[in-house]
Order: structure tokens, then sequence, then C-alpha cells
């Protein structure tokens, strides 16, 4: 396992956001997206009080952090869930509120840096890239069967692919003569529909096509508009919820959910706001905070990481 693996994005920022609202005992925090365990490993050596729930779809990285998380005994429960279940997962553990809530929504390290999972486009693999690989169709089927028109319009919305035409002209052209299979097949593909210009800018040209697939078949941005108003009323009064995302499509997600919470919903024009209309979030950062020049330098998968983070100030109006 390479270091660079276990180096959470973030880390210090998210701990600082979350922590007073963690320093009571009996809080607890919930950690949407474990992966390997990093952020939860922090969270629970920096609060001894708190409890800590925490869920992914991924039994593979379950069963890794389990380990990892091992020495915090009950302290530490683990879920088998996508994030957006949160609210039955909390309701079969008997926890009504939380104090804390963390999501990082990158792809979890380790299935980027495990070949046979096809999330990377850097080496070949076969085109699977569910994060649950016991359920849902993969990357390939996706390929294979959808129609054009489907195909363009993900490539479009979830990897903001201008070339989407192009590409999806190739896949249909391609997949008549073979159905796809690995990753380097469609990445040779890409490179080769994709005009000079267009090849020149922002890193590997495969990179939003993958991307967009990869939404795609775990529909995160669905999952996701589930998941971030659930947590946001999970929160007891006081609580806080950060946020880590990786692109701008589950950024402006976030900053939306936020941005509606902390809103008065008032009719205009009235003298005095009643409290039924007033804001039930504080928003803890100004616009996205952005990862540091040194973070970055030291792990190159917090370059895109946008945080944002918010407080609970009252009750939902009834």
């Amino acid at each position: 396992m390479s270091q660079s693996r276990h180096v959470p994005v973030m880390l210090q920022r998210c701990l600082d956001m979350l922590a007073p609202a963690l320093a009571e005992p009996g809080a607890v925090v919930v950690d949407c997206t474990l992966g390997l365990g990093g952020h939860s490993e922090a969270l629970l050596t920096r609060f001894p009080e708190a409890r800590l729930v925490a869920l992914d779809r991924d039994k593979e990285a379950l069963r890794l952090s389990g380990e990892r998380l091992a020495p915090f005994g009950d302290r530490a429960t683990l879920v088998h869930a996508v994030y957006d279940e949160l609210p039955d997962v909390l309701a079969r553990l008997d926890v009504p509120r939380v104090q804390g809530v963390l999501f990082d929504l990158g792809v979890s390290s380790m299935q980027l840096d495990e070949a046979d999972r096809g999330f990377a486009y850097a080496q070949d693999a076969p085109l699977d890239m569910r994060m649950d690989q016991t359920t849902g169709i993969s990357a390939a089927e996706v390929l294979n069967t959808y129609p054009p028109g489907e195909l363009v319009r993900i490539l479009r919305a979830y990897g903001e692919e201008k070339q989407a035409k192009r590409i999806v002209s190739a896949v249909v052209r391609e997949r008549a003569k073979e159905p796809f299979a690995h990753s380097a097949r469609l990445v040779e593909l890409i490179r080769d529909s994709l005009p000079q210009a267009a090849k020149r800018t922002g890193g590997n040209p495969a990179k939003r096509t993958f991307q967009a697939l990869r939404i795609e078949v775990n529909g995160e941005l669905s999952v996701l508009e589930r998941a971030i108003p659930a947590a946001v009323k999970a929160l007891a009064v006081g609580g806080r919820i950060a946020v880590l995302s990786y692109h701008s499509l589950e950024d402006r997600l976030v900053k939306q959910v936020f941005a509606a919470g902390a809103a008065t919903t008032a009719p205009p024009g009235l003298p005095v706001v009643p409290e039924r209309y007033q804001p039930r979030l504080k928003l803890l950062t100004r616009g996205a905070e952005l990862p540091t020049e040194e973070e970055v330098a030291e792990n190159r998968r917090a370059a895109p990481a946008r945080l944002r983070g918010a407080q609970r100030i009252r009750e939902d109006a009834e």
C-alpha cells in the first residue's frame, strides 16, 4: 500500500471545523464516506468523548477500515450503506440527532489504486467503476448499451465534456464491432477522437469521460441530492457539517442546500421576521475553502478539493 493512499484531504481543517460541536461527552459524529478510515481515525483520536458512526457502500473499504479502527472498540460503528440511507441507519441505531457530519466525496484512494476496479484511466483494467461491486451495472454496460443521446447527455452533464458528441459517435461505432470491456481501449478511443486543441488542456483527455461514467454508474449526484439535506436534518442544534467535494457539480449541490438553509424564508416586506422563517443554518465557510499549496504538493489528490461547512442554529419550522 502506498503511503500517499493514507493522506486524508484537508484533514486538519475538517477537524477544526467540526471541533466546537464534538467536545461534549456523548457527541455522535457521522463519517458518511468512510473509505480507508483516515478521517474517522482522526475524529476518534481528537475527540476521545465522541462516538462515531461510519458508512461506506464498499465492503472491501469496510473490512480494511474495520481493522484500522478496531483499537477504538465500541466507540466506532461501521455500517454497509450508501450515504443517502443515513436516516435509516440512524433510526436503526436509535440515534435521533448527531453533533457532526463529514462527507469526503472523492473516489476512495483505495479504489483508484486497486487496478482491477477500473476507476483509473492511467492503467488498463476492466471497466467496472461500481463502488459497491455486489450491485448495479458496470461502466462497460453503460458504454455498450446506452443509446447515443443518453451517453452524450451523461458526458456533458457529469463530465462537462465539450467533445461529448465526437466521443460518443466513436464509442457507438466501435462498440458495434466489439463491446467495450477494458479501460485502455476507451482511453485510446478518446485520444483519437479529440481535436488537437482539446488534448492540450486539462490533463488526461479521458478524465472527464471517466468521471461522467463513474457518476452515472454509482448514481452519485442523485444520491448526494438526497444525502446532504438528510444529513442537515439529522444535525442537532449546534451541530456542524463539513463537506469535501471534488468537482463543480457536487460543490454546486452542496452550496445550494447550505445557502437555502442559511436564508430566511420570510415573505419580503415583513417588519419583523417570525421565528419559523428564520435561517436554520449558519455558513462556516465564505464560499468554498481550498487546500493549501503545501497540501497539494504533498498529496496531488487534494488539488480539486472544495470544503464547505455549516452549523445548525435552530430547529426546522413545524
